[in-house]
């Protein structure tokens, strides 16, 4: 069975945090629009959940910099998704933790890259 190398969990974070920051981003400006549109914390949970289980194989391996990256902004994401589920309060924390997670995730990527060629 061929391991999963960690550009394949950076690519994974990067795409996730990047679809989740645009849904953070673009989902409040189209619930002004008569969609019938509704936020539901539960897919701000998916995309915390599928951030820490790549983060969680990424920090391992990686440097000290980008371990500290992903998890002050796992954090502050997962901060922000526990008080709109449990309080329903909106935290522009997740806003910070996304672009954190985006950047973090294409450091490790680009350091990975540089060590394997």
């Amino acid at each position: 069975m061929k391991k999963i190398s960690t550009s394949f969990y950076d690519i994974l974070g990067i795409s996730t945090a990047t679809i989740c920051l645009v849904h953070c981003l673009i989902f409040p400006l189209l619930t002004i629009l008569p969609l019938g549109l509704s936020h539901n914390p539960f897919i701000d949970l998916l995309f915390a959940s599928i951030g820490l289980f790549a983060i969680l194989k990424i920090i391992k391996k990686s440097a000290l910099l980008v371990s500290s990256i992903l998890v002050v902004s796992m954090a502050l994401i997962w901060i922000s998704v526990l008080a709109d589920l449990f309080f329903e309060i909106h935290l522009d924390l997740i806003y910070f933790g996304g672009i954190g997670m985006v950047i973090g995730h294409l450091i490790n990527y680009r350091l990975h890259k540089k060590q394997n060629h």
